[in-house]
């Protein structure tokens, strides 16, 4: 079996597990709305659920379920057609399609059996210089909150973004990091 297809199964299968672990826990062992700092000030663990996506995209519209499906089904699709695209020597590609799918299988996964998704990870800042410019401009001084899912998906596209930087742009040739 190619070294790629193993690290893809390996990154996918550890960002589910990992994501779909980490809202058990949260679902058994955190109130909903219930807050725990975790670094006062910056980061706290919360029980929130989320029907749309990030920003509060598409909450209310009766159809977001086909729309989440149908764009989880077209990732998977995406994600597939591009690990059989890959050499045996792209690594790094292959962790961050593996991680992207991950991600999005536990996304999909909530969604299919919840009609929603569990956050937990709340990132904010309450030090006033930086707090009162951030509602100014955004009018919240939090980012949104997100789960290991989402954290996965962000790691998959930050290395894509970073072999393209790295590698395919600067000619380099070949993998970074994972060869």
């Amino acid at each position: 079996m190619s070294i790629r297809y193993v690290l893809f199964a390996v990154a996918t299968a550890g960002a589910l597990a990992l994501d779909q672990l980490t809202k058990w826990l949260i679902v058994q062992h955190v109130g909903a709305r219930d807050e725990l700092d975790v670094i006062p000030g910056f980061l706290s663990i919360v029980h929130a659920k989320n029907p749309g996506a990030a920003f509060s995209f598409m909450d209310e519209s009766a159809y977001r379920m086909y729309v989440f499906g149908a764009f989880t089904l077209i990732a998977i699709a995406v994600l597939l057609h591009t690990l059989r695209q890959l050499g045996d020597d792209e690594r790094m590609q292959a962790v961050a399609a593996g991680l992207l799918m991950g991600g999005t299988l536990g996304n999909g996964l909530d969604r299919l059996l919840h009609q929603e998704v569990t956050d937990f990870i709340r990132v904010y800042t309450d030090w006033p210089p930086i707090a009162e410019r951030l509602i100014g401009w955004f009018g919240t001084n939090t980012w949104p909150i997100f789960n290991v899912a989402d954290s996965a998906i962000v790691a998959g596209v930050g290395l894509f973004l970073l072999h393209f930087l790295l590698v395919e742009r600067g000619g380099a040739g070949g993998d970074v990091g994972l060869a």
